[in-house]
């Protein structure tokens, strides 16, 4: 188990003044949580932290110094790879297509995707995201199916279907009187 003395403790106090991200902030709170005195059990419940992860930020600060926690690398999850303009461009392609009537699948979008914006996903869910922001559905209603008998072959088909019962009997009555 990793040791913070008392000093050291108050020196990352000092440190927690000067920082602005609140993250990085109860990260060295943590640490100095420990080195005042108090056990990984203490400090999770005081910060949230999961005791095992207050150990970790011990041993890191430890092993790399307050600057690890502070300058945190990790990203956020905005990771878009072209603005909005662009990604609006990109579907403008599609979007004539689909006026003309052509089917497109997100497997064709995704594999343009790539090829556009440089990256390669291994699902879907990009293209997904992007088509729900610029409100695009996954089908598309046609006004009538394109293989649609024309109106005189709907209308000759009418003629050659069987008559009801009572257009029957009107039929009868008129052939024989």
């Amino acid at each position: 188990m990793y040791q913070i003395s008392k000093e050291t403790a108050q020196e990352i106090r000092e440190m927690m003044k000067r920082v602005k991200d609140v993250k990085a902030y109860r990260r060295l709170e943590a640490v100095a949580l420990r080195g005042e005195g108090k056990s990984n059990g203490e400090v999770a419940e005081l910060t949230g932290f999961h005791p095992d992860w207050v150990g970790k930020l011990v041993k890191e600060y430890i092993q790399f110094g307050a600057t690890y926690l502070i300058e945190d690398d990790r990203k956020g999850g905005n990771n878009r790879n072209a603005s909005h303009e662009e990604e609006e461009k990109f579907l403008e392609q599609f979007k004539k297509a689909a006026q003309n009537g052509q089917i497109i699948t997100v497997a064709d979008i995704a594999t343009a995707y790539d090829k556009e914006f440089g990256k390669e996903h291994k699902s879907k869910s990009t293209v997904y995201y992007l088509l729900h922001k610029f409100e695009w559905r996954k089908v598309m209603p046609r006004p009538e199916h394109p293989n649609k008998a024309s109106d005189e072959v709907i209308e000759a088909s009418k003629k050659l279907t069987k008559p009801s019962r009572a257009r029957w009997k009107i039929l009868q009555q008129e052939m024989s009187g």
